[in-house]
């Protein structure tokens, strides 16, 4: 029973009428509100935040298929044939295909051909200017 004294005197200290194993249960609900209260402002920065990227994700989503419908205009077969006629290009004929032995006739002649003048190299300016 000695033993068991120390331990109902520890339960039974009073601090101005309350015991302190009451003071330490408040303290600890108090903690526990604090805790669940920052938890959800926490969650609900959480659940802005993935709205925003859901909202970024569908943005972007709308892009990437505005893109694609935008390439596919632009490579469009009859779209390409009008512009490149309108610059003066048209289609070769297949009867223009150069053979295996015509090669060394189409090659540009090397005496011909100019050869580009090396660049100089530049000159550092001298210590007196």
């Amino acid at each position: 029973m000695s033993a068991l004294n120390p331990v109902q005197r520890l339960f039974d200290w009073k601090i101005r009428g309350v015991r302190w194993v009451e003071i330490i249960g408040v303290v600890c609900v108090a903690l526990m509100i604090l805790s669940v209260y920052v938890a959800k402002a926490a969650a609900a920065r959480e659940s802005a935040r993935i709205g925003d990227l859901q909202r970024e994700i569908s943005a972007n989503r709308e892009r990437v298929r505005l893109l694609r419908a935008e390439v596919t205009r632009l490579e469009q077969p009859a779209r390409l044939e009008a512009l490149s006629r309108g610059i003066g290009m048209a289609p070769l004929d297949s009867r223009r295909q150069a053979g295996e032995a015509a090669l060394t006739e189409l090659a540009p002649d090397p005496a011909v051909r100019a050869v580009a003048p090396a660049p100089a190299a530049p000159t550092e300016p001298e210590a007196g200017q």
